[in-house]
């Protein structure tokens, strides 16, 4: 079977792939792995106050967000310039050095400041979206973002599991360490087995395929995507917060509370895992943006019965339907920026994205306290689904232009 002239220009594409998927899963196990046991690490470093070990605790964990959303942009930019293969040796090294000290750290104020350094030096994910973005034949895009996406979700399903297992079987700092190696073992591969290729080849097949100038950046969708992205994270993480106490309504006793909370959760990462790559290529074949309207469109819908519900399996359910709605979405916002953007643009305007997601994961749970402290539980949902439809709303409208 003969190969299209653009598949023939990625000739490692389904290679890189697979790498950026085992990599994108072993460094998002690292950074979600600390969730389970994290007070009891902090209590271990001398704090004894459960006030104090709150405080440090949500320092701890916030930091890596705070400075990975900073340092995006630059290192999207970096990898446009000097490549992004260059750009996850570099992250997978840091993450693996980072997690490796942190399991040494021996105050609460080095732990933040490791855990800073983790956010600073990592971006392993967002690099491999860069790589994956731009190093993939058009015509596959949403299905190998879809998949990517699939290994980050299952990365966020199987950290905190792990963060519950090992710490017990091998003490707290021995997991740190552990999580460094397979981080290291995650660079070696990148190192080794990644193959990019070279900017300048790619530009002269585009143009040779093409016989056009590099397009000018589609400025006005560009910014409706990074708006969508931050708004479709802000509203699936508004709920985190309330969930446990949500479920707390429906079922009795503390264990079976805290059971029945870690199923909602799981639900609708499991619903992402299984959709992701099938939305993914239906994109490619319909169009990302109709895909993108329409899975808004549900999401926000599937959120007005969970304000409603009776029993507690229901929100397990509807959660997982959630996740499947949302599965192909960022993968559709990272396609439509690639395909709209120049080829020498593309990591740093996806740089400026993965920050815009990163504001959304740090004020959807602010937001949803927020909510569910001053009116309640039910409302957190009907507001959130305000915002889903409002971005379903200027996605729609953007399309028809």
């Amino acid at each position: 079977m003969q190969q299209s002239p653009e598949t023939a220009a990625f000739p490692h594409w389904k290679r890189n792939l697979a790498v950026c998927v085992v990599g994108s899963f072993s460094t998002i196990v690292a950074m979600t792995l600390l969730l389970p046991f994290l007070p009891l690490y902090v209590q271990q470093l001398g704090v004894e106050q459960p006030a104090a070990i709150a405080r440090w605790s949500g320092l701890a964990y916030g930091a890596t967000f705070f400075s990975a959303a900073l340092t995006a942009p630059l290192w999207g930019k970096l990898a446009d310039r000097y490549g992004r293969k260059l750009m996850l040796i570099r992250a997978s090294l840091g993450m693996a050095i980072a997690m490796s000290l942190i399991g040494m750290a021996t105050a609460p104020w080095q732990l933040v400041a490791l855990r800073l350094l983790a956010g600073l030096l990592g971006g392993y994910a967002s690099g491999s979206t860069i790589l994956v973005a731009s190093q993939t034949p058009k015509a596959q895009t949403g299905w190998a973002l879809g998949l990517l996406s699939s290994g980050i979700m299952a990365g966020n399903v199987v950290g905190p599991l792990l963060g519950g297992v090992l710490p017990p079987l091998i003490g707290i700092r021995q997991t740190f360490w552990l999580t460094g190696a397979v981080i290291f073992l995650a660079f070696l591969a990148t190192t080794f087995l990644l193959r990019e290729q070279p900017r300048a080849s790619v530009a002269a097949q585009s143009r040779q395929q093409t016989q056009v100038a590099e397009p000018p950046v589609n400025q006005r969708l560009v910014r409706l995507m990074w708006l969508s992205g931050m708004l479709l994270i802000f509203a699936t993480m508004s709920i985190e917060p309330i969930i446990t106490l949500y479920v707390g309504e429906f079922v009795q006793g503390e264990h079976q509370i805290t059971l029945m909370a870690g199923l909602v959760m799981s639900a609708a990462a499991l619903g992402t895992v299984i959709s992701a790559p099938r939305l993914g290529r239906l994109a490619d074949r319909v169009g990302h943006w109709r895909v993108l309207t329409g899975g808004l469109l549900l999401s926000g819908l599937l959120l007005i019965p969970q304000a409603f519900i009776s029993a507690a399996w229901q929100l397990v359910l509807l959660r997982f339907l959630m996740g499947m709605a949302l599965g192909g979405l960022l993968p559709c916002i990272t396609a439509m920026i690639r395909h709209h953007v120049p080829a020498s643009q593309v990591g740093r305007m996806l740089g400026y994205s993965t920050s815009a997601q990163y504001i959304g994961q740090v004020s959807g749970p602010l937001f949803g306290g927020l909510v569910g402290g001053a009116l309640g539980m039910r409302p957190v949902f009907l507001a959130t689904c305000a915002v889903m439809l409002f971005c379903a709303w200027l996605n729609w409208r953007g399309m028809r232009k």
